[in-house]
């Protein structure tokens, strides 16, 4: 008799994120460890989605991060300068070089739109590398992410095409796309990001530590791919359990 088994389901994992986000970068650092070291890793799809935290930035070049967090918030600067040494802190654990001194703060929308166009020419491996060009470079190098030739430079050295992406930001390319993530969003309720979510089913909010998200990738796992018993088998059946056995 030939046994039948179940195809493997694939996990779906979407992440909103902001590029502008530091919490995100360091989230998907972690989300990151916790998949290199999950068994059915090349079962799980990632998709990063859009999210701005403060779309109402000018667009345009950047100004130092500083003063528009401080402006934002209306808080001292001396406390802004403390916000960002206990999160450059937190980055340093997970390998990361933020360099708040150089950081600017700019409006994301079209580095959004360029995630999109990444993933429609080249996949999620193209996306999480332009996703990481970019956060690497706001975070780590103070690149001014709201200058369109700074745009083409750092995603063309991650795999785009750069006459592609000056004709896409001269368009709208991938604004449709960038709004939609946002809408969807709204309508799970999303608040803050990063945002975590398996299959429409299971979420976690935050840059949580990675066995959370090893925790998370396991719980979809597990709905997404039960276990399934023999029907025929006798539920009797000796057998051990723990320290005795059916003798």
């Amino acid at each position: 008799m030939t046994t039948t088994l179940s195809p493997v389901r694939t996990l779906n994992v979407e992440i909103w994120s902001d590029i502008a986000c530091p919490w995100c970068y360091i989230g998907k650092r972690r989300f990151a460890t916790a998949l290199a070291d999950f068994p059915h890793r090349d079962h799980v799809e990632v998709t990063w989605r859009s999210y701005e935290l403060s779309p109402h930035t000018p667009v345009g070049p950047g100004r130092p991060e500083m003063d528009a967090l401080a402006e934002l918030k209306g808080i001292p600067r001396d406390r802004v300068r403390q916000m960002f040494t206990q999160v450059t802190a937190v980055a340093a654990g997970e390998g990361l070089a933020y360099d708040f001194d150089r950081a600017l703060a700019v409006n994301t929308f079209a580095a959004h739109r360029l995630v999109h166009l990444a993933r429609s020419t080249g996949g999620a491996e193209l996306a999480e590398r332009t996703l990481e060009a970019l956060f690497s470079a706001h975070f780590e190098h103070g690149a001014d992410l709201g200058d369109d030739e700074t745009l083409v430079r750092l995603v063309s050295d991650a795999g785009l095409d750069a006459d592609e992406v000056r004709a896409s930001l001269a368009g709208d390319l991938g604004a449709d796309a960038v709004r939609a993530d946002e809408d969807e969003a709204r309508a799970l309720g999303v608040t803050g990001v990063p945002f975590f979510v398996v299959d429409r089913r299971i979420a976690v909010s935050g840059a949580q530590p990675a066995d959370v998200f090893t925790q998370l990738l396991e719980a979809g796992w597990r709905d997404a791919n039960p276990l399934q018993t023999l029907a025929t088998a006798d539920p009797d059946a000796a057998a051990c359990v723990d320290d005795s056995c059916a003798i």
